[in-house]
């Protein structure tokens, strides 16, 4: 955990502003990408962006969490808008998705992200590190022909991620591996302690750094034809000619198919696949954060409600957590929730002023800065902790991170959820009794000790033991300690007291204890309820 304390959100500003221009910088080829590959016009791919930022960013209780277009729907997005035929049709599903986020907000669902192990979101984390590494890398070479923002192994065009790494021999660009090499060099060397010591230095982030340097280095190739950057190699934010030319980039949703079927049935779909990405990225977040703050799930689930209805009523694309954009802003230093909201506003401001400046910024300058990024997010020594932490947690964490690189991210999670789960009932599954060493024959019986919670899992290896019992023994079957057994347990001890009769074993049977208690966590929430804050270092009742 850090040691620093965080202060009033103002008193913070000084990260927050710089970690949300980065944030922002990330974030436009992102929201374009992500709108080509689901269809949809680019300026939703902004709106989105834009909501996410500034609407979820004020409602959520995440305070680095940062919202926008998720390359999780493209797939989704891109077939609903050819099943249901119009892009306005399709913004009728998101403000219905959205109504349903809110929904699974009031009805407590949040608590669903809570289920997942620390070592499918490690594993998570450091998947999408790799990714983003080897989605970058044709990026920092100039091969352009996937979109910014894809995590998925399969392509559009046919090719996969390790595929695109041999086709981008065939088109390298010199300009855009002269940017990257500077621009790697630039935010390797921010990096280093003895610049960190430097005021100025502090105050100016790399990439901002590396994003200036890009634009100029793009205007001076522009006169040489051997460097310079082709339209594919550039950020391409739509340009309105006006102010009212760019509020028309506005689509509002198409009202009379509110009672269409496929409508809602597409609205849900994006409702549960977008509040599982969401409530995996808050989880995920949340152990990203120096401060180690819990963000409240079910608010989360009602903000991007509130996001993606609307985004939905006036163009954008459906939002959600995004965790590319959460850890930018984690290691760009952002501290509180207001990074995300100005990452949003600049996002308007420059997409309304200055769209022309942004369409000068190379993606092999920002391919650099995702480097940075994925590398963080997959260190080695994350490895090495999660190796030591034993076979349950390193397979799990190692297939995620497969699957996520092979599959997709939500794919590539639910494989890794299921080994969890297999260690988890396999380790159950051995444990079925509490073996005290001490304690065994030394009354000349034969003690097993049930567990607390005896589960259907635990038959088999019972079943087993009880077999295994020699002929002739005295056997001490202790339940005291137990609070929960299920029937099927129940039986096979019973059969079993039967089938020892022809043994010749002798069955003692200590009966539980407690059959069962009430659930303790509203007991709990109502005994911290009824304390008031500490006066004076001591605890007062209410």
């Amino acid at each position: 955990m850090s040691s620093a304390k965080l202060k009033h959100p103002l008193k913070e500003m000084k990260y927050d502003l710089p970690a949300s221009i980065i944030v922002f910088l990330v974030a436009v080829p992102l929201c374009l990408g992500i709108a080509l590959a689901s269809g949809a016009p680019l300026f939703s791919g902004i709106i989105a962006g834009i909501v996410g930022g500034i609407v979820v960013g004020a409602l959520s209780g995440s305070q680095l969490g940062v919202s926008g277009p998720a390359a999780g729907l493209a797939v989704i997005v891109l077939t609903a808008i050819q099943e249901l035929g119009a892009f306005e049709i399709f913004l009728m599903a998101v403000v219905i998705g959205g109504v349903f986020q809110l929904i699974l907000g009031f009805l407590r669902a949040g608590i669903i992200g809570y289920y997942f192990p620390s070592s499918v979101i490690k594993g998570m984390l450091s998947g999408i590190g790799i990714i983003i590494i080897l989605k970058q890398i044709p990026h920092a070479f100039g091969y352009d022909k996937d979109y910014e923002g894809s995590l998925s192994f399969a392509q559009p065009d046919g090719h996969n991620t390790f595929s695109e790494l041999y086709y981008m021999f065939e088109a390298i660009s010199p300009g855009a591996v002269i940017i990257t090499a500077l621009s790697l060099l630039i935010l390797v060397l921010w990096e280093q302690k003895f610049m960190k010591k430097i005021k100025l230095f502090q105050l100016v982030q790399g990439p901002l750094v590396v994003v200036s340097l890009g634009i100029l280095l793009n205007l001076l190739f522009q006169s040489i034809p051997s460097l310079s950057l082709n339209a594919e190699q550039i950020v391409a934010i739509p340009v309105a000619g006006s102010i009212s030319g760019f509020f028309d980039q506005f689509t509002f949703p198409d009202f009379t198919q509110i009672t269409n079927p496929a409508v809602w049935i597409t609205g849900a779909t994006l409702a549960v696949v977008a509040s599982l990405e969401t409530l995996l990225c808050l989880e995920a977040t949340d152990k990203l954060d120096p401060f180690k703050r819990v963000a409240p799930a079910n608010q989360e689930l009602k903000a991007q409600g509130v996001g993606n209805i609307v985004s939905g009523l006036i163009g954008g694309l459906p939002i959600t957590q995004v965790i590319v954009r959460s850890s930018t802003n984690i290691q760009s230093g952002g501290r509180t929730k207001m990074s995300a909201i100005m990452h949003g506003f600049i996002l308007l401001l420059c997409a309304m002023a200055i769209p022309h400046i942004l369409n000068l910024i190379p993606l092999a300058s920002l391919a650099a800065i995702l480097f940075l990024v994925g590398y963080k997010l997959a260190k080695p020594v994350l490895f090495k902790q999660m190796y030591n932490l034993g076979q349950s947690h390193f397979v799990p964490f190692m297939v995620t991170i497969l699957g996520i690189v092979f599959t997709d991210l939500l794919t590539g999670i639910i494989i890794g959820l299921a080994v969890a789960i297999f260690y988890v009932l396999y380790n159950n599954y051995k444990k079925p009794f509490l073996f005290e060493s001490d304690k065994h024959l030394k009354d000349g019986k034969l003690h097993l000790k049930l567990a607390e919670d005896v589960t259907f899992i635990n038959k088999a290896s019972i079943q087993r033991t009880l077999n295994n019992v020699p002929d002739g023994t005295k056997l001490v079957i202790d339940a005291s300690d137990t609070i929960n057994i299920d029937q099927d347990v129940i039986e096979i001890i019973e059969e079993f007291q039967v089938n020892a009769q022809y043994r010749n074993i002798e069955v003692e049977i200590i009966e539980r204890k407690k059959k069962g208690i009430k659930n303790q966590v509203p007991i709990i929430e109502m005994a911290i309820n009824n304390v008031k804050m500490p006066v004076n270092g001591k605890a007062v009742n209410a």
